[in-house]
């Protein structure tokens, strides 16, 4: 099992952490100098003194996800030989008795992505707090798959998984979600061990930027619903169109709805394929086929009903239909639609 530690400006807890690793077990590490300044190149050059240790460095500073991403390419090529690769934070937040349970847990569950999940207890600051627990609820929202400690940077996965994690976008604080959303994609199962929640000097040593490194975390979530969000306001929209134009036929609901959801429909599917799921399924046009057409049945009874019996303005009572039924739909195409072919494992 390799260690990896991307570090940026670190100080000496950074030393702490490497030989209470070295000291509690027996894995190999790979540090990577993500540009720090000179001052702190005596610290990284003492480092890679230590057996079992590599340090590698970037010239200018290019984010936590680039610096994990030197890593993991450097691990790829040089131990074939290892089962996985755990990354750990430089800052000392991170247990030894915490990485060696995360390691224990992943090698009961190669197949997944395990995480040290903090629980969020004692003295934490908080925004801290308030930030995982925003990113959780929207993630959660977004995909539709609860993680409990969506920003926490301890995680180990299997070294089959390198090439993939490598042609991941996102080179900043941004990368660990996007790992996240792979893993939502692929259908590969997020195991999570609760660890301990340290934070050193109310988390002074921490570069993460609200504003800046937050817009970026929330940007890739939106990136990864922005294909239903389009066909929503495609679909909206043709539909009010041709409520307009159909008002005085006799199935204007009927045919305003048909007509809005198939072109939307054929929109989302090739969206989703191409944006979202990233899938070459070949049997998953006829599955979406078959879930649209669920999907119009129930989108039509509950229009029916919210327009027709319960009086509710066409523009309200569709937008509520969408709420119910965009959950329902991503599920089921995640699981159903755009699930991985077996013989593609």
């Amino acid at each position: 099992m390799m260690i990896v530690i991307p570090a940026y400006q670190p100080d000496e807890k950074l030393a702490g952490v490497v030989e209470e690793l070295l000291e509690k077990t027996d894995f190999s590490m790979v540090i990577v100098d993500d540009g720090s300044r000179a001052e702190c190149l005596p610290l990284f050059e003492a480092l890679a003194k230590k057996e079992r240790v590599t340090v590698l460095h970037h010239e200018v500073n290019k984010g936590k996800g680039a610096a994990m991403k030197t890593a993991f390419r450097y691990v790829y090529d040089h131990f074939p030989e290892e089962e996985g690769v755990i990354t750990v934070d430089a800052d000392g937040q991170h247990l030894p008795s915490d990485v060696i349970r995360v390691v224990e847990t992943f090698r009961r569950n190669k197949d997944a992505l395990v995480t040290g999940s903090r629980r969020f207890t004692g003295n934490v600051p908080f925004k801290s707090q308030a930030g995982n627990a925003i990113t959780r609820l929207v993630f959660a929202a977004s995909t539709g798959v609860k993680v409990y400690d969506t920003q926490t940077g301890l995680r180990a996965f299997s070294r089959n998984n390198i090439p993939k994690m490598l042609s991941l976008s996102g080179d900043r604080y941004e990368y660990e979600i996007s790992q996240l959303l792979f893993c939502c994609r692929e259908q590969i199962r997020i195991v999570e061990v609760p660890i301990e929640t340290v934070y050193i000097e109310d988390n002074a040593s921490s570069h993460f930027r609200a504003l800046r490194d937050g817009w970026r975390i929330y940007k890739m979530i939106l990136m990864f619903v922005s294909s239903s969000l389009i066909s929503f306001l495609f679909e909206y929209v043709l539909f009010l169109v041709l409520s307009l134009v159909t008002r005085s036929w006799g199935q204007s609901l009927l045919i305003s709805t048909a007509a809005s959801r198939v072109l939307s429909s054929v929109l989302n599917y090739y969206l989703n394929k191409r944006m979202v799921f990233e899938t070459d399924n070949k049997t998953s046009f006829f599955r979406y086929a078959v879930l649209a057409l669920l999907i119009f049945g129930m989108h039509y009874g509950l229009l029916h009903l919210f327009v027709v019996i319960c009086g509710i303005p066409k523009w309200l009572a569709y937008i509520i239909v969408q709420l119910i039924a965009y959950p329902m739909s991503f599920v089921l195409q995640r699981k159903f639609v755009f699930a991985k072919d077996k013989t593609n494992d």
